[in-house]
């Protein structure tokens, strides 16, 4: 325990959460060699000369004590030599001391470093106080919110959903999402973990009766459409392209909604026709020529339909873009602005700096006339196995559930969680077969409390209030998803149950191979995101004419910058001070290009030196710029 702050140290990048006032502390900690200038030659600040109760009632108790209590404190009777009686007073003075703020600037004050000594001393009674008797809290309950329920149906099957559709917006505190005693617990919510359930079970396995439903991908208003949105086929522009996972065989519609004026044109007042392409995993199944007014398919101008359109079941990427047809035109040929949609109110005002017509929404509907359901990969990670029997069904269920049960509720299963999951396999059989079955107890598997909760299990014989040692199991959920944003994988789950994370070679072996992997990105993406308010940009909307290079893929990669480079500090293991003092970034070429630093091409990122100190450290980025301006 610290008592100025709490410091967390992973391998050389060291945290520091302050308890109170923020700043470097003005006082630094001496060298073990520090000898007190008063004490002779070799008295060292481990045989202390100084009566450090004497110098509080000199130099503090005048103006905090119990008559006049300026600072709401009071020091009577205080004793410096126990501080750990007055914990929570001890804290006040230590912060104070260490930022020089007491005694104040004019009063007295002792001579030397007797202020250093007094510190030191109180530092060091209260953290032997605290070793001594451990106090860690108590820990309420604990929910998966949005992006640890995502990552956890992506780990256990391989499936990749947007938890907002399922689950309400996250509660914060201080701007973290995962905070327990800010999360909330009602009847509504609870129903909604049951509802997802439901749904995913039936996205993972597979569902050949699926009726229509849609869903809707948005083009926000400051996303630029010149040029070839990422993962979109070559020779295209604009557009939307996003992965959908489609829940059966059959035959499924897009539809397209424009920018448009309100005479119903293209947004933009075009007269080139324009052509788009609909393609499913870089095949175009769909080339459509549209006029200014959308004339096709839509006398009103704003949608148009494809004809129905077969997709196999499973994840795919969908494409709706405009094909390329020429470089141009550009606005302005001088300086060529990066945003392509800068005026809104063309129709309304009747000027606009735009010329290209821009997609707004891409809306998939279906599955019509369901065929069945193909191979997909949720289906392999769930279907381990195949009965060619019926009398060899229930015991590949049996295989398939004790292998998913541990991964999702973190824990081994016991005898009691098997029995309880094979009785909803059974209902499910009962009802429609084997894959129905494995379907229930899927269902039921994410509904369980084991799963949605992080739930931590007291050892037999703790009383109310007494403290003890995390179990191994529940120390391997701690790690995982903070590290990883995730739940534990079958390794750290392995090292758990051999007691390994109770050794500290055992946990330094975890800790590194956890940081080596790639779902370590999560510090970056989730903890220094939340941290640095990073998710903020998205609020950040500048004035569309007075600053028309400001776009969406700008700001993402801005966001991606400091992300980068939060992740690059820990991979690399640097100095936290270079938060404040790097001369280098990690950039792509959009990014490069509105730094000013030249030959960065592509949209990829990578580590750039600072060709001079205009910027450096967060300080210098475009994120905390933009968050701050």
């Amino acid at each position: 325990m610290k008592t100025l702050a709490t410091v967390s140290t992973v391998f050389g990048f060291t945290l520091i959460i302050a308890s109170g006032a923020y700043g470097p502390p003005a006082l630094p900690k001496p060298s073990p060699e520090f000898v007190h200038p008063n004490a002779g030659a070799q008295e060292t600040m481990a045989e202390p000369v100084i009566d450090h109760t004497e110098v509080v009632e000199q130099y503090c108790v005048r103006c905090h004590n119990d008559r006049r209590m300026t600072g709401n404190m009071s020091l009577e009777g205080y004793d410096a030599s126990a501080p750990e009686m007055s914990a929570e007073l001890s804290e006040k003075m230590i912060r104070k001391l260490r930022a020089e703020m007491m005694p104040p600037p004019g009063a007295r004050r002792p001579v030397g470093d007797t202020l250093l000594s007094l510190v030191l001393a109180l530092e060091s009674s209260l953290d032997e106080a605290a070793g001594a008797n451990p106090n860690p809290g108590g820990r309420s309950f604990q929910r998966l919110n949005r992006a640890e329920y995502g990552r956890s149906i992506r780990e256990l099957l391989d499936l990749e959903i947007d938890a907002g559709d399922y689950l309400p917006l996250d509660t914060k505190s201080a701007n973290f999402d995962n905070i327990a005693d800010a999360q909330i617990l009602s009847p509504m919510l609870l129903d909604t973990y049951f509802r997802a359930a439901a749904e995913i079970s039936r996205l993972a396995v597979g569902n050949p009766n699926a009726l229509p439903s849609s869903k809707t991908f948005t083009n926000g208003g400051y996303v630029s459409q010149w040029d070839r949105v990422e993962g979109a086929p070559f020779g295209t522009r604009g557009g939307i392209s996003a992965i959908h996972t489609f829940p059966a065989d059959g035959d499924y519609v897009f539809r397209m909604a424009f920018e448009h004026t309100t005479t119903g044109g293209f947004f933009g007042g075009t007269s080139r026709d324009e052509q788009i392409e609909i393609s499913i995993d870089g095949e175009r199944i769909a080339l459509y020529w549209v006029d200014r007014f959308m004339n096709v398919s839509d006398p009103n101008g704003a949608n148009m339909q494809s004809d129905p359109i077969f997709v196999r079941a499973g994840p795919h990427r969908v494409s709706a873009t405009f094909l390329r047809q020429t470089e141009g035109p550009r606005e302005d040929v001088v300086s060529p602005h990066e945003w392509s949609l800068s005026d809104r109110q063309i129709g309304v005002s009747g000027y606009g700096i735009t010329a290209l017509a821009h997609l707004k929404d891409l809306v998939i509907t279906g599955p019509h006339k369901p065929t069945g359901v193909s191979e997909t990969p949720s289906r392999r990670r769930v279907f381990s196995c195949r009965p060619l029997t019926l009398e060899e069904a229930s015991a590949c269920a049996e295989e398939i559930i004790s292998r998913l049960g541990p991964q999702a509720f973190r824990r081994p299963l016991t005898q009691p969680d098997l029995e309880g999951l094979m009785s909803f396999y059974e209902l499910g059989f009962a009802d429609g077969g084997f894959e129905l079955g494995v379907r229930t107890a899927i269902e039921a598997i994410l509904a369980s409390p084991d799963f949605v909760f992080r739930l931590e299990e007291a050892p037999s014989g703790v009383q109310a209030g007494e403290s003890y040692t995390v179990s191994n199991i529940d120390l391997a959920s701690r790690l995982s998803f903070f590290l990883w944003g995730a739940p534990p994988d079958v390794e750290l789950l392995a090292a758990a149950e051999k007691g390994e994370l109770s050794e500290e070679s055992g946990l330094t072996e975890q800790v590194r191979r956890m940081l080596k992997d790639s779902r370590a990105e999560a510090l970056g993406t989730r903890f220094a995101s939340q941290w640095l308010r990073l998710e903020d940009l998205e609020k950040v909307h500048p004035d569309r004419l007075l600053f028309p290079d400001f776009y969406q893929q700008l700001a993402d990669a801005m966001l991606r910058e400091t992300e980068l480079f939060f992740n690059g500090l820990v991979r690399e293991d640097r100095s936290a001070l270079e938060l404040y003092s790097a001369d280098y970034t990690y950039l792509n070429e959009a990014l490069a290009k509105h730094y000013g630093i030249p030959g960065i091409t592509g949209n990829h990122f990578r580590k750039v030196q600072y060709p001079d100190d205009t910027r450096r450290g967060i300080l210098g980025h475009g994120s905390i710029l933009t968050l701050t301006s």
